[in-house]
């Protein structure tokens, strides 16, 4: 889509597809917007909404007009990276694919350490693994500016796990063919072979080629699974026949990679034709590509889809309004005038407060065994406690008490010292000790 008007066209051809019988999901290829149009948000649920009236299940991979070339000034001057973030919370936040009939998806934004890619997505129908990519033209968002091109070099890890996570998986669950779904094309006739002393020229490439770490992580995929591996993106270059099908690749060693097909999508009427392809892992080749164009007489739909509309979120509770300052009691009492009952009062800051030093006497002070003082000590990294036993003496007997709550409140704030931790997880007999000792040395001081 690349304006307004190509929205009820495009509707209209998802609706003849999901009209095909025998099919299984459809997957739209990158570039929900077109490059000049603004990157707001009111126009990505618009196009998500086209999206969801398809009846089977439909994937969507995006592509470069979809958050590249958000920076540009007609499409606002959005950044990037930004725009990338806000369709990863939307239009992939759901565990299942789009449509109406979804189809459960693996996202691997489910692995810990890249949460953020959630359009990297797996799914498996019959005996086929399907993968789909955040590999956009042009050039894979390789950036030539000063700096570390930070998005790039994780994003371009994160395909190479996925994709070889998706081999292994492939192998565990017997399957025959792995395809793999993106919207750039990676230029498979351009592979660059390493070489070992070319940091010895002082020339250099002027242009860097994006995608040669993932043509290189096509290449370990294609030696892990021993099975055809389909590899699909649209084509920069139209193609007379509205398709290529060939096996371009080639290894380090400039050997063909025989195992690898790839197919270059480029039809000739977007809104009006659509790539059909059909695996049958029975036959050679297992793959058969076919292009298939909108019934003449199929109408146009009238009506807009509904926009996808989250539920409005639940008001927060009204804060309870206090009385008038008449009702409050003083805070001083005026010499000769009755105390006032504290008791019946409904002050709620009164009330707040009395809870908190309840909760507090409770935390820093609970009877122990054998006339012991126990100080909590959960709070501040540390969850042990410790007894210390009273004198005899009633001064020193004091002391432990202060002694006591000041190490339960030091707790609450800084982690304890290697030494009050060796004390608090000592036996009675040391803890009596080390008391005693501290009382003896706070005695000495005074």
């Amino acid at each position: 889509m690349q304006s307004p008007a190509d929205e009820a066209p495009t509707q209209r051809l998802i609706d003849a597809i999901g009209r095909e019988r025998g099919l299984s999901f459809i997957v739209y290829d990158g570039n929900l917007k077109g490059p000049k149009e603004a990157c707001r948000d009111a126009l990505y649920e618009r196009r998500h909404a086209v999206l969801e009236t398809s009846r089977p299940a439909l994937f969507f991979i995006p592509g470069q007009h979809d958050w590249i070339d958000c920076a540009s000034a007609q499409a606002g001057g959005f950044d990037p990276v930004e725009r990338l973030d806000q369709l990863r919370q939307t239009l992939f936040s759901d565990a299942n694919s789009m449509g109406q009939s979804p189809i459960a998806l693996t996202r691997e934004s489910e692995v810990s350490r890249f949460r953020p890619y959630r359009e990297n997505v797996r799914w498996q129908a019959g005996d086929t693994v399907f993968v789909g990519l955040n590999v956009p033209s042009p050039n894979n968002h390789y950036l030539t500016a000063g700096g570390r091109n930070g998005e790039f070099e994780d994003r371009v890890i994160a395909n190479a796990f996925w994709l070889e996570h998706a081999g292994e998986f492939a192998k565990r669950r017997d399957a025959r063919a792995i395809v793999v779904f993106i919207q750039g094309d990676p230029d498979p006739e351009r592979y660059e072979r390493p070489e070992r002393f070319a940091w010895l020229r002082f020339g250099h490439n002027p242009r860097r080629d994006g995608f040669l770490e993932f043509k290189r992580s096509l290449v370990k995929l294609a030696q892990i699974f021993p099975g055809p591996v389909l590899v699909i993106h649209t084509d920069d270059e139209r193609a007379s026949a509205g398709f290529v099908i060939d096996q371009p690749l080639r290894n380090d060693k400039g050997n063909l990679v025989t195992n690898l097909t790839r197919v270059a999508l480029a039809p000739h009427d977007r809104l009006n034709q659509w790539i059909q392809i059909e695996a049958d892992l029975g036959r050679k080749p297992p793959f058969r590509v076919t292009v298939r164009d909108v019934p003449r007489q199929m109408p146009m739909p009238t009506a807009q889809p509904p926009l996808l509309r989250d539920e409005p979120a639940a008001s927060m509770p009204a804060v309870p309004s206090l009385g008038p300052a008449s009702d409050l009691p003083p805070l001083i009492q005026t010499p000769g005038q009755p105390q006032p009952d504290f008791q019946h009062s409904t002050s709620a800051a009164h009330s707040s407060r009395s809870g908190r030093r309840r909760i507090r006497t409770r935390y820093v002070g609970s009877a122990c065994t054998n006339g012991a003082v126990r100080a909590a000590t959960h709070a501040g990294g540390y969850g042990g406690a410790g007894c210390f036993r009273h004198s005899r003496h009633p001064r020193h007997s004091r002391r432990a008490r202060k002694l006591s709550a000041a190490w339960a409140l030091t707790c609450r704030l800084r982690r304890l010292p290697r030494r009050l931790r060796r004390e608090l997880r000592g036996r009675r007999r040391h803890a009596r000790v080390h008391a005693g000792f501290r009382l003896r040395s706070q005695d000495a001081r005074l």
